[in-house]
């Protein structure tokens, strides 16, 4: 029987991690040293004052978070650097309980540094393999477009996206401000990428509301939804996620950090959940907003109640919408199952 003091350990519970930005997930520490290697100056947000108090439901708000995200990217300078980022990452997501990370990246933004689009996605496919087979995490690529670009260089990008696909990119997406670009923009673009069977994974639903989901899905064909939280505001729209089994990666300490709610309990996991909406859990960015994965999971236990049986499905929701190979996602569910079937402990996290 659970209880409220009865619980599993939520770092041995298998899942997936689908919304995690490559920048984003660095290490604060590994921030501050390879600022120091490569001469980058990191402002006092960054370097003393971390995590840094953002807000992002204005468009200064969304200035400053973008600003600090750019300097954070600024010192990834080396092939190296961008190994280690995604060694680390890969180890933090065993660290978690991962079987599977997706990984989010807009190649251009390193394209300069590494000799060109196709090199620097080679790059970032090349440190990816190195991660998994040290870690045993699967990792797999979001090629991810910026919606604050033209639509041209989108479809670059899937068309790059394409070349790799089944060779380590898992999917396509888009983000960046949701409201200085409509989902519609890029249609052409994830029409590429579908047809090249990877998933569509575009942002939405998170500064914007349900319009801007309705969009994701009926312009993008989307298979997943970055964020969507908004959704929640259209039962209909709801409803429809729920039947067509649209994956909604929910980020709830991104959500606070940047004021899509104003505190972690305003977040509506329960109501999604309750409602059929597949959900799978991410972080967004911790390099920025702090807590990790095992939080988010913690916030659903301590915050929203979620029995271990809730968090078994939620688990299981990020496994079925990821990209990951079936071998591998029948092995995580199994063990998803293995990790239910444990006697819980008292008081542990």
């Amino acid at each position: 029987m659970e209880t409220p003091t009865s619980t599993r350990r939520l770092d041995r519970l298998p899942k997936a991690h689908l919304h995690l930005h490559f920048t984003g997930s660095m290490r604060h520490d590994t921030l501050v040293e390879l600022a120091e290697l490569r001469g980058v100056h990191l402002p006092q947000a960054l370097a003393e004052e971390w995590p840094p108090k953002l807000r992002a439901t204005d468009e200064r708000g969304w200035f400053r978070f973008q600003r600090l995200y750019d300097i954070a990217r600024s010192v990834l300078k080396e092939p190296e650097d961008m190994y280690r980022l995604l060694l680390e990452a890969a180890q933090d997501e065993r660290a978690a309980g991962s079987g599977w990370l997706e990984i989010q990246v807009d190649p251009s933004g390193y394209a300069s540094r590494f000799d060109g689009l196709t090199a620097t996605l080679e790059l970032i496919l090349d440190a990816a393999r190195v991660a998994s087979e040290s870690t045993g995490v699967g990792v797999g690529i979001m090629v991810a477009a910026n919606r604050t670009r033209h639509p041209m260089d989108a479809r670059a990008l899937a068309r790059l996206a394409r070349q790799y696909a089944g060779r380590g990119v898992v999917s396509f997406g888009l983000n960046n401000d949701e409201r200085r670009g409509r989902a519609r923009d890029f249609e052409a673009a994830f029409r590429i990428a579908k047809r090249a069977g990877l998933l569509s994974a575009p942002h939405g639903g998170e500064l914007n509301g349900p319009r801007s989901v309705l969009e994701c899905l009926d312009e993008l064909n989307a298979d997943r939804v970055g964020h969507g939280v908004r959704a929640v505001e259209d039962p209909y729209l709801m409803e429809r996620i729920a039947t067509q089994g649209v994956t909604l990666e929910v980020c709830p300490t991104s959500n606070v950090g940047l004021g899509v709610v104003e505190q972690v309990e305003h977040l509506p996991l329960r109501r999604l959940f309750d409602a059929g909406v597949p959900i799978a859990l991410g972080t967004d960015d911790p390099l920025l907003f702090g807590p990790r994965l095992v939080e988010q999971y913690r916030i659903a236990r301590e915050v929203f109640g979620f029995t271990d049986t809730e968090l078994a499905e939620l688990a299981r929701m990020s496994i079925r919408g990821s990209g990951a190979p079936d071998p591998l996602k029948k092995e995580m569910l199994a063990g998803v199952d293995a990790w239910l079937n444990t006697p819980p402990r008292e008081h542990t996290g």
